[in-house]
């Protein structure tokens, strides 16, 4: 037996127990969290395939939407069709369903005030004009775009946008949309200039098992 655990053998020994036995700490139990319940989705397009998680938990409304329209293959043969580029790597590409005829009704609008997820790298977020419009047409940032988030204490449509998911794999892919080439002259307003040309086909959109 060494010397430092025989001292210590020692000291403890020497060490009086105390009259009244002091009273243990209260054992506290964390509460259980329940997990986060991710849907994979493979959209795989004429750029490469891109995986997403879509988070059922925190936004089930805008990702039962968004799943709706893959089992149904409805972005099958569908386009991304915009690339926003912006300073410093930041931008996104925009896609989904364009036809009229294939376009269910538009859904509840979930702010990131009420899902708690944000425009993080690689999040999928729904576009739409007023808040509760959002059909099909999604887009994916590149990196991290938080002023696309909600922000009540700002004036006006401070709903911000409606984040679901995040890529997960095939960020190469979203890349390489992005440098894509654009017509010069289609898109209107603010779009003028972001319309690729030509289009990167989404060849079907299935969930991954």
């Amino acid at each position: 037996m060494t010397f430092t655990i025989l001292a210590a053998l020692l000291f403890q020994a020497a060490v009086p127990e105390p009259a009244t036995a002091l009273p243990s700490a209260p054992v506290t139990t964390a509460p259980a969290v329940a997990p986060v319940k991710l849907v994979r989705v493979a959209l795989t397009t004429t750029a490469g395939v891109i995986t997403l998680d879509l988070d059922e938990t925190h936004a089930p409304i805008t990702t039962a939407n968004f799943l709706r329209y893959v089992d149904g293959k409805r972005l099958d043969g569908t386009f991304f069709y915009r690339t926003m580029k912006m300073e410093e790597g930041l931008g996104l590409i925009q896609g989904g369903v364009r036809d009229p005829r294939k376009l269910f009704p538009p859904i509840a609008h979930e702010p990131t005030t009420q899902t708690g997820l944000s425009h993080d790298d690689g999040a999928i977020s729904m576009a739409r004009n007023a808040p509760g419009t959002a059909t099909a047409d999604f887009f994916i940032i590149l990196r991290g775009m938080h002023s696309l988030d909600a922000h009540p204490e700002q004036p006006g449509d401070n709903s911000g946008f409606a984040v679901f998911g995040h890529v997960v794999d095939g960020m190469d892919a979203v890349k390489a949309i992005h440098n894509s080439p654009t017509s010069p002259t289609e898109g209107e307003g603010v779009m003028r200039g972001q319309m690729l040309e030509p289009k990167i086909q989404i060849i079907s959109a299935r969930r991954v098992k």
